[in-house]
């Protein structure tokens, strides 16, 4: 291992259980960057350039915990993120210094049974970075294995931090199994709804209801996708409501498929209320530990509720997708800063009023980069 060209300390973004947040020195530090030292077999040190800031990271903040994922010490977030490697293993064979690559932010067992049926997202032992305890990638620089190391080419680096969410919407469309001409409905207008839509139009669905409390989300959606049909939803209203306002927009087409983006009781419900006999209900978004649902109108017409936890084999497919155009992401940053204004950063994420889509962490200023 050569010595490497970092000049800038390792930062990261931290929060506990008390819910502070803030930016403070991170391992690997500066000098095991600079020796390669810290490298472990198989592993690269990628110096991250880009990071999106995800619900799930406001969530750990805000609430410490999602189910019984808990932060019950200091710990860093961060998992959409994308950079250049600049030190590596003797043994890794597969990436070079200097290549641009997505980090996917697991490392698996490689020996219980999903990840021995290629569903690695159900390993039982997986180290899942940014969920307590395991450290994120909000930080300058991180060792990871290569093999979840993406190469990206000349995509941009917030492209590459954008495959992650990608990679969620892809595998909702692979086991949802929407088809060319299926009338679909997409519940919830945040980043991964937005995605989702992307994806539904690149697909072919037709038509295509989005809905969201949010107007500006709605007027955002239209704005991605100029065909698609919207509906604010409004609290008071009923699920039966939901759903008559949904044939509405549609001229009376029943979605087949339901996209639940948000993961809230009410959404679940609604989605279930609107779909046609026969169809399906897809949850992507995460919710609470317990939710109530119309467990009759399921029955008696016959709908499935699927559900989905992360992704497995989805990267190469998103970086095909972006790399040739058939989905571009680049209208959904809508805010970036500095590493070291992360807790800014943080606070435009959360706070609806700012309007914001997809906040990006940037975590070198553009001389530092240039020496990457």
């Amino acid at each position: 291992m050569s010595s490497v060209n970092a000049t800038k300390a390792n930062i990261g973004v931290y929060t506990n259980p008390e819910h502070a947040l803030w930016v403070a020195e991170a391992l690997p530090s500066l000098e095991d960057v600079k020796k390669g030292e810290s490298l472990k077999h198989g592993e690269v040190t990628v110096a991250i350039r880009s990071t999106g800031i995800c619900g799930s990271d406001v969530h750990f903040w805000h609430a410490g915990c999602i189910g019984p994922m808990i932060v019950e010490d200091t710990h860093i977030l961060g998992h959409e993120s994308a950079g250049v490697v600049i030190a590596k293993h003797p043994s890794v064979k597969q990436l070079e210094i200097g290549d641009r690559v997505a980090v996917e932010p697991n490392v698996i067992c490689g020996e219980c049974e999903p990840c021995l049926t290629g569903r690695y997202n159900g390993c039982d032992n997986v180290l899942f970075l940014s969920t307590p305890p395991v450290p994120g990638l909000l930080r300058r620089y991180v060792n990871h294995p290569a093999v979840w190391c993406h190469k990206i080419g000349n995509m941009s680096f917030e492209d590459g931090a954008m495959l992650e969410p990608l990679s969620v919407a892809l595998a909702g469309m692979q086991r949802s199994g929407i088809r060319l001409g299926d009338p679909v409905l997409v519940c919830g207008a945040g980043p991964i709804g937005l995605i989702t839509l992307l994806c539904c139009r690149a697909a072919g669905a037709e038509p295509i209801v989005i809905t969201d409390i949010d107007e500006g989300r709605l007027k955002f959606a239209k704005v991605l996708v100029p065909s698609v049909r919207t509906h604010k939803v409004e609290f008071s209203h009923s699920p039966e409501h939901f759903a008559s306002s949904v044939l509405s927009v549609t001229e009376g087409i029943e979605p087949a498929i339901a996209m639940e983006c948000t993961g809230v009781e009410s959404s679940i419900a609604s989605a279930i209320q609107s779909v046609k006999f026969g169809g399906k209900v897809f949850v992507i978004g995460v919710g609470k530990d317990e939710v109530k649902i119309p467990f009759m109108r399921l029955s008696t017409r016959e709908i499935d509720l699927q559900f989905q936890y992360r992704y497995s084999n989805t990267w190469p497919r998103a970086i095909r997708l972006v790399k040739n155009g058939v989905i571009d992401l680049k209208k959904l940053v809508t805010h970036r800063f500095a590493l070291e204004d992360a807790v800014e950063a943080f606070k435009t994420s959360a706070d609806p009023k700012t309007g914001a889509i997809k906040v990006q962490i940037q975590s070198f200023e553009e001389d530092e980069k240039s020496r990457l």
